[in-house]
């Protein structure tokens, strides 16, 4: 995630929706002061090779602390820190009211089904699971990040939630939301990528026992972002 006191905008990051491609597109824009977490080893070279700025300025200041930082500072020498996928309540609570207030707060959500091949490929990179079947059985459908990042007590908390599926809009939107000169682009390569092999359409890859569910389990941003299975 990103909080730009540059640019005044906090990017709040959820999974499986191009977000670190995203983050380090932002990156390019951001300046000294901003808070950038951190990402992968291999992601973190890619945007380092590009020019950009890399993580920084992501650990709490001692001020923030709470007594559960203090004990794992003390006992791991673990600092408390801004994190990938943190949640707008996290983000809200540490900021304080008046910045959260006066930024700019945007993220991207992705049609649920397709998300969950996504998903499915991301986590089963080395084969752990014998099938999507062996993925959805024991539970992992349901853990994929997103609707929880970005609402607070099941509100939404952010000014705007784009689709995944209509990214060359948004970019064209977020640049003129939060002033940039050069219009925001994702980066050439995509980070992550290479991962999901299969690229028919779901509803040909899905049985509909796993699509029924998850018609259950994302029916909140289902509604929110009126996708269906027709989409």
């Amino acid at each position: 995630m990103i909080v730009s006191h540059k640019h005044k905008f906090i990017f709040i990051k959820t999974e499986k929706t191009a977000g670190t491609s995203l983050e380090i597109a932002l990156s390019e824009h951001c300046g000294e002061d901003d808070i950038i977490t951190e990402i992968s080893k291999k992601d973190e070279m890619a945007r380092k090779d590009a020019g950009y700025r890399s993580a920084q300025n992501y650990h709490i200041p001692i001020s923030k602390y709470k007594k559960i930082d203090f004990a794992k500072l003390l006992i791991q020498g673990q600092r408390a820190s801004f994190y990938n996928h943190m949640a707008a309540e996290e983000v809200r609570e540490l900021l304080g009211p008046d910045v959260w207030g006066r930024y700019y707060k945007f993220c991207f959500d992705r049609n649920p089904w397709d998300k969950f091949v996504s998903w499915y490929a991301w986590k089963n990179r080395d084969n752990k699971y014998s099938s999507m079947k062996d993925f959805y059985q024991k539970g992992m459908a349901g853990k994929v990040k997103g609707f929880d990042l970005y609402t607070i007590g099941g509100r939404l908390a952010v000014d705007d939630v784009f689709k995944y599926e209509e990214m060359d809009v948004a970019l064209k939107t977020i640049t003129k939301k939060i002033g940039l000169k050069k219009e925001l682009k994702m980066p050439d390569f995509i980070a992550k990528g290479g991962v999901r092999k299969e690229r028919k359409h779901y509803s040909a890859i899905v049985d509909e026992e796993i699509l029924a569910s998850i018609d259950v389990f994302a029916a909140r941003e289902i509604k929110l972002l009126g996708y269906s299975r027709a989409n």
